[in-house]
């Protein structure tokens, strides 16, 4: 578990780079270890005021990760790194408290992994989490902030080209995307 007084945050995507409900979510064609993330998403407003909560699919490539601590950017930015929605729980109708998160990877129609967490495990609290992305930055669109993933599948397991992604969290519904390798 990570204990510094600075939580870590680290850019995820741009627009054009995220995915929505039933659209293909991508693994590098140079990586041979991939994995979903699910994450409860935290929509913030330009004045970094928490305006709604939805799903996030935080793709990355963990044998990328692995090799360097400096290959970070590249084994999380990428085309189709992230999926978001399928929609947004507004914030004075939705607690994230101990909501529960599940995923569930099917290839070739049969269910190869899945596992739950609860938000409740979310190791920082959501404010002090805005409040370190908003220091000495603006986003004058707002922006997404993803609190962290519960849940990590093995690393004997890897998504594959045809995998079926589905994560779950009570309140806000199922996010769905099928993956794709990027061609080489």
């Amino acid at each position: 578990m990570y204990s510094a007084e600075r939580p870590e945050l680290f850019f995820k995507a741009t627009a054009n780079r995220v995915r929505g409900p039933g659209e293909a979510v991508f693994i590098r064609s140079d990586s041979t270890w991939d994995v979903p993330e699910p994450e409860l998403a935290v929509v913030c407003n330009s004045r970094m005021e928490v305006v709604g909560y939805t799903i996030g699919n935080d793709v990355s490539s963990r044998s990328i990760e692995g090799e360097n601590p400096l290959y970070l950017p590249q084994a999380k930015v990428f085309d189709g790194c992230c999926a978001l929605g399928p929609a947004v729980a507004v914030a004075w109708d939705f607690s994230p408290a101990d909501r529960a998160i599940e995923l569930q990877i099917s290839r070739g129609g049969s269910v190869v992994f899945r596992a739950a967490a609860s938000t409740s495990a979310i190791q920082r609290p959501i404010p002090q989490l805005i409040e370190y992305l908003g220091r000495d930055q603006r986003f004058d669109a707002g922006c997404i902030l993803l609190t962290g993933t519960g849940i990590v599948p093995p690393s004997e397991f890897t998504l594959e080209d045809g995998d079926v992604v589905s994560i779950r969290i009570d309140g806000i519904g199922e996010l769905v995307n099928p993956v794709r390798r990027h061609p080489v």
